[in-house]
């Protein structure tokens, strides 16, 4: 399955005034970069990917709908799969947005 265009869009939203970003379609989905490290992702399998603090992803994995990515097999340490419905207004988006972003920043610091 592709990426959802919908959630692209309303990343594209969230992300609009955040300097040095980029785009790059990874993992089958579309990912958004901040100063060239991965944030956020519209994944293939649907939903949202986001990068965090591999602590933060333990106490985050217990909202509904939250899981941690496994890729291959491997569960990732710092990246978290936001399920569609976790996600559907602004309001429940932003935060995700932010996290991705705050942890990439800290990256290129």
């Amino acid at each position: 399955m592709a990426h959802d265009p919908e959630l692209v869009l309303r990343l594209m939203e969230l992300l609009a005034d955040e300097p040095d970003l980029g785009e790059q379609r990874m993992f089958g989905g579309h990912a958004f970069l901040v100063g060239g490290a991965m944030a956020v992702v519209a994944s293939r399998s649907g939903g949202l990917m986001v990068r965090v603090d591999a602590d933060e992803a333990v106490a985050l994995v217990r909202h509904d709908g939250v899981e941690r990515m496994v890729m291959r097999g491997r569960e990732m340490r710092n990246w978290l799969l936001v399920a569609p419905e976790a996600i559907e207004t602004k309001t429940q988006l932003r935060p995700w947005v932010r996290r991705g972003v705050a942890f990439a920043r800290s990256l290129s610091a």
